[in-house]
């Protein structure tokens, strides 16, 4: 599946031009570096295309996992300007630092500006991760005339459905981002008492996650209120209002704004974004030219689309863009800019509007003694791909997915107790930035980079879905399927291989004594038992959660009444897995993940403003008067 090379070659030396500035509209002025082709030490004059990445990370250093000195290299040295950029008020730029707000007039200020140098020759494409990806979208918006070509990798579409909130949940690393950045953030860098409070506070992020809600005054980021306010706004406005109409933070009320350009949305399935990547995609496949979805089977970060091991799994040889797609994942970009800012006839037009990777049809270990999962590459001119069909799988009283319902189970019903003060803990899954700072080892000292020492609270992507002392729970240690608090439904061993790929679904029909809860759901690959893996394996391959008071919509919260019987309808993460012969589809139900998502008080209370909580008793009916199914999107 290799695609074909044409590419520009490395003909060119780099020279590094640092901290020019440019003015916004609002007279901010905003700081660039910018990596320029050149020849025995000096830039050439040009002119070249230009490529720009806006971070609010410190990527111009070269420290550190979003370093951008080697893309900058890299696309200099075939013949781009390669620009990166402070988003306002970090680092070396002015202004005042406020998450996803604002960000598409400064990307159409900085892309106009880009695009009036004498050296470049007018042609400016985008590219960028995560933040680096959101904001891209935003400045989309603002159609700046100069854009050619994004390529959006693992970004946002709709903030207060997915990546930010979760169908009415808190995505907790984001309150985590804001903890662990806010150590080098201006105010904390001119005042050392101040970043030494929020080091510590970070180290102590999983004590101060336990204390949730924060309050004004009384949260890990109070040294800096303005900080503070904002992660306090996300973690409070769990209704669908005039706070998410910001363009910035939810480009789904103006997607028909957004520039037509060529856009290459890349995406991973356990990454934090693998939902909102495909749905900006499947917004644009009919309506925008030259738009192309790109699905692997890794995690969050750009440069893991060239490693094979998610989590603590491997995804199999052919999994990496490296060796596979192309020489690199930076090679197939090159391509791709090559296409739209040079006009180089390679074919990139023709390709495949889908490319996603199928993941299974592996077993046992790798030389690590990891799950070999394995799988492959395949391609579609659309999302979803025509051959999957939906297929209903019912569940019933003896803990089965059928795919029929028995009239003998009309009273059918099924009830687990949950304790906010035990929640159900994340063991793995799609999550990004719910990292901890460390206290550093005896006589190592703290220097350079206050922020370089840390490590992910949560373990991003898959892995056998067993409690261990690591995370958020207490002994005795086991499979989660095991917890009280969780319900599980799954088929019989499997006849013949089936391969779900699309948006698994659930339709629940549930109940529970308390005013609001959370339902969490999860579709697991369970491995047999084998000499590999004497107790199995208990594989995640994707979930979500709703806050059930927004069950008819996120701008409709309406809480339950004791006993009342309601629906509860909600999308899983997409994915595309095949399930071997022999594995059983495990459906698992509970009312938590922590520390992904907040925890539901069960109270009915304001969001993010409880003063208790309550046990809850929850209910799945699953009946022919009331019939609860997972729907997986089957490829025929």
């Amino acid at each position: 599946m290799k695609v074909e090379e044409n590419l520009s070659g490395p003909e060119y030396d780099v020279v590094l031009s640092r901290g020019l500035k440019v003015k916004a509209r609002d007279g901010v002025k905003l700081s660039v570096d910018i990596y320029r082709p050149a020849k025995n030490g000096d830039p050439l004059p040009g002119p070249f295309p230009a490529i720009i990445t806006r971070s609010p990370y410190d990527t111009r250093s070269g420290k550190g996992p979003s370093s951008q000195t080697a893309n900058g290299e890299f696309f200099a040295r075939h013949g781009y300007l390669y620009a990166v950029q402070d988003v306002r008020g970090r680092f070396e730029s002015e202004g005042d630092f406020v998450l996803l707000d604002g960000e598409g007039e400064d990307g159409y200020d900085v892309i106009e500006w880009l695009a009036s140098l004498p050296y470049c020759d007018g042609n400016v494409g985008s590219q960028g991760s995560s933040l680096r990806a959101w904001n891209q979208n935003a400045a989309a918006l603002e159609r700046p005339p100069h854009l050619r070509a994004m390529w959006i990798n693992q970004g946002g579409s709709n903030g207060v459905r997915t990546a930010l909130r979760h169908n009415g949940a808190m995505e907790l690393r984001w309150l985590s981002w804001a903890l662990v950045n806010s150590i080098v953030s201006k105010e904390a860098s001119r005042d050392l008492s101040i970043q030494k409070v929020l080091i510590n506070n970070s180290v102590n992020l999983r004590q101060w996650l336990r204390k949730l809600p924060w309050k004004p005054g009384g949260s890990p980021l109070s040294p800096l209120p303005k900080w503070e306010k904002w992660a306090l706004d996300l973690y409070t406005h769990g209704d669908y209002d005039e706070f998410w109409y910001n363009r910035s933070r939810n480009f789904e009320r103006n997607r028909d704004e957004t520039a037509n350009i060529p856009t290459m949305y890349a995406g991973a399935w356990y990454d934090s974004y693998a939902q909102a990547s495909i749905e900006n995609f499947s917004a644009f496949q009919n309506t925008l030219n030259h738009q192309f979805l790109l699905m692997g089977p890794g995690i969050h970060g750009g440069p893991n689309f060239d490693r094979r091991i998610s989590g603590e799994v491997d995804m199999g040889p052919e999994a990496p863009i490296k060796g596979n797609l192309a020489e690199s994942r930076l090679h197939l970009m090159l391509r791709w800019f090559d296409r739209w800012l040079k006009s180089v006839e390679n074919g990139c037009q023709n390709d495949p509007k889908v490319r996603y990777y199928t993941m299974g049809g592996g077993g046992g270990k790798n030389e690590e003694d990891q799950l070999l999962h394995g799988g492959h590459w395949q391609i579609s001119e659309s999302w979803p791909p025509p051959k999957a069909v939906e297929t209903n799988y019912f569940l019933n009283n003896t803990g089965k997915l059928i795919n029929s319902k028995a009239s003998e189970e009309s009273s059918g019903k099924t009830t687990f107790i949950f304790d906010p003060d035990d929640p159900l803990p994340t063991i793995a899954g799609n999550v990004s930035s719910l990292t901890e700072n460390l206290v550093p080892p005896k006589r190592m000292m703290r220097t350079g980079d206050p922020i370089m020492l840390r490590r992910s609270v949560v373990l991003q992507g898959a892995s056998d879905q067993v409690t261990h002392e690591d995370v958020f729970c207490n002994p005795p240690y086991g499979d989660i399927a095991e917890r009280s608090d969780v319900l599980v439904f799954e088929t019989d061993p499997l006849k013949n291989p089936v391969e779900v790929t699309g948006q698994p679904r659930v339709e629940l029909f549930f109940s529970s004594d308390a005013p609001d809860t959370d339902i969490f759901c999860m579709l697991l690959d369970i491995y047999p038992l084998s000499a590999s893996w004497p107790k199995g394996y208990r594989l995640n391959i994707c979930d979500s959660l709703m806050r059930v008071r927004y069950r008819n919509g996120l701008d409709q919260p309406e809480l339950m009444k004791a006993g009342e019987i309601v629906k509860v309808a909600f999308p899983l993460y997409p994915s595309s897995n095949l399930f071997d012969k022999g594995h059983r589809i495990r459906l698992l139900i509970s009312s938590s993940s922590f520390p992904r998502f907040d925890v539901n008080p069960n109270t009915g209370e304001a969001i993010g403003c409880h003063t208790y909580t309550q046990v809850a008793q929850n209910t799945i009916h699953h009946s022919v008067d009331f019939p609860s199914c997972l729907i997986l999107p089957i490829m025929q």
